[in-house]
């Protein structure tokens, strides 16, 4: 499509192919609950900087949102790129939003919204997936003399209290707001910002469940302030910061209410999980939690899609890898084990 080789016709179609036979390979692998609106035609970030109205003045007079899109993620002759950085410490590289003391937050929730609607109609059990609000600012960079991005954060309760509504009256049962900054120390006020954030966001009486997802490390004292908003679920990485986060959770009792999203299936690496480990690790949380929901340390979309195809691998190496398709099999067997024994 950049080429000019094919139409936008086309672009959009294979798309949508890719988006249904991803979600009938979840769904029918045992998934009860199926991310959506992790489907890019170039990256996350820059897919919430549209959805919050978060663009540079240059590419105001392109008038077609598809062209804005790619001007951003890959410039023109008139329009230079945001700048590209890496996805904390992954191989994986983002797109740098950047915020001027006139951008003003407004939603746009047409992707979103399109895909939930999509995937319902699939009969898909959908949780449209969000990059959370102090994630946004945090890794955002303000230009143009403007403050640091993470000041405004505000401004975009109310943008995100929009959205929930409107999944909510869409027939969205969860939304999951991607919440990684939580496992840094790029921002000491972290923990009071995201207890802030989502104490204002879980009061919203028209909304689906919120599961807030941290990963790729231990959330430290953030675990303890998002227990005690009214956030139903909380995800957290059993893998990068399994020690200290399995130790915390003894330590934060509002945790009792909540669902545990317990990411023990490294979404990261290409071994196969050690099954038993995992169940090891899983068993003891049930003390802690309402509910123990089992789920991969981050998204999948670190490694590759799946074994199937690797007809050329040496069989004993093939028998040490697991890649998108068979964590996700791993996913549904640790939750039937701990389900069922």
């Amino acid at each position: 499509y950049w080429a000019g080789r094919t139409s936008r016709s086309e672009l959009e179609s294979v798309a949508a192919t890719l988006r249904r036979d991803m979600w009938s390979a979840l769904a029918g692998a045992g998934l009860d609950s199926v991310p959506v609106n992790t489907f890019s035609y170039y990256d996350q970030m820059l897919d919430a900087a549209f959805m919050l109205g978060a663009l540079p003045q240059r590419v105001t007079d392109i008038s077609d949102e598809l062209d804005r899109y790619f001007a951003l993620a890959r410039g023109n002759d008139d329009v230079a790129p945001l700048e590209m950085t890496k996805w904390f410490d992954t191989n994986y590289h983002y797109l740098v939003p950047e915020i001027e003391p006139t951008t003003r937050f407004t939603l746009n929730a047409g992707k979103v919204l399109s895909e939930l609607k999509e995937s319902l109609g699939q009969g898909i059990p959908a949780r449209p997936v969000v990059i959370g609000p102090v994630t946004f600012l945090l890794l955002s960079k303000g230009i143009k003399g403007a403050d640091a991005p993470i000041e405004r954060l505000e401004e975009l309760v109310p943008v995100y209290s929009e959205l929930l509504a409107l999944l909510a009256d869409a027939g969205a049962q969860w939304v999951q707001f991607d919440e990684p900054a939580l496992v840094t120390d790029i921002c000491p006020d972290a923990p009071a910002l995201a207890e802030r954030v989502y104490d204002a966001l879980g009061s919203l009486g028209n909304r689906p469940g919120i599961h807030v997802a941290t990963y790729f490390g231990d959330p430290g004292p953030s675990l303890a302030a998002l227990a005690r908003t009214p956030v139903e679920a909380i995800g957290l990485d059993l893998v990068a910061g399994a020690d200290a986060a399995v130790a915390s959770i003894v330590e934060v009792p509002e945790l009792a209410g909540k669902i545990l999203v317990a990411g023990v299936v490294d979404g990261r690496n290409v071994w196969r999980t050690d099954l038993a480990a995992a169940l090891d690790t899983l068993v003891p949380l049930l003390n802690s939690a309402a509910t123990v929901a089992v789920s991969t340390s981050c998204s999948t979309m670190h490694v590759p899609y799946s074994l199937e195809p690797e007809t050329g691998l040496d069989e004993k190496l093939l028998s040490w890898l697991a890649f998108g398709q068979e964590k996700v099999t791993e996913v549904v067997t640790l939750a039937r084990a701990l389900r069922d024994g």
